[in-house]
């Protein structure tokens, strides 16, 4: 089984990306919040992968981090859960935030994903609430999710696409670490995005 990869990134497609390792290149799949945070083409990276065998073709996806390796993997448990629908539910936000909402039984925020409607999010969470366990630190983290979601959704009222609103608001510091209302939350993404 390969567990990780190392390599130079030669390519980025719209839903893969190829790494070369000693002369050989490897298609590797994956969700679209891991490939924008891909380095530049030529970059070095290590990727923690998933070996997904079919039929008639193996596909290889990976991640940047083994914290989402090991979410992914655990999507793929849940019956009728593949492993494309599994890279739809990552791209709704950050790793710890969909593992914070299962735990808290938050579904709304699974059926940001697509193709994920309430009876799947309800299964998601009822398959995998046991499976998980965040640090005590963690306690509240759907309520900065919540103020999150607003500010998305603010972010697309004021012209930005849908992933670009998520990217922004990922690079901006952490909301969980202190309680911040919507407005200062707002402010606090936009002025990390101007630095940028």
């Amino acid at each position: 089984m390969i567990h990780t990869l190392s390599g130079e990134l030669i390519k980025r497609n719209e839903n893969n990306f190829i790494l070369e390792n000693s002369g050989i290149g490897f298609q590797i799949l994956s969700n679209q919040l891991t490939l924008s945070d891909l380095p530049a083409i030529g970059g070095k990276i290590r990727i923690f992968c998933f070996l997904y065998i079919r039929e008639t073709r193996f596909e290889l996806y990976g991640f940047l981090t083994e914290e989402t390796l090991k979410f992914f993997e655990l999507l793929n448990t849940i019956s009728g859960i593949g492993p494309k629908t599994a890279l739809g539910i990552l791209d709704a936000g950050p790793v710890v935030n969909l593992m914070a909402s299962i735990v808290e039984r938050k579904i709304e925020f699974l059926t940001r994903s697509s193709g994920i409607g309430q009876k799947t999010a309800e299964r998601i969470i009822l398959e995998l609430q046991n499976k998980i366990k965040l640090p005590k630190t963690f306690k509240g983290l759907t309520d900065a999710i919540a103020i999150d979601d607003e500010v998305e959704g603010a972010l697309v009222g004021l012209g930005y696409a849908r992933n670009e609103a998520r990217q922004l608001l990922k690079k901006a510091p952490p909301a969980g670490k202190e309680k911040i209302d919507f407005a200062e939350r707002l402010r606090q993404v936009l002025k990390s995005a101007s630095r940028n």
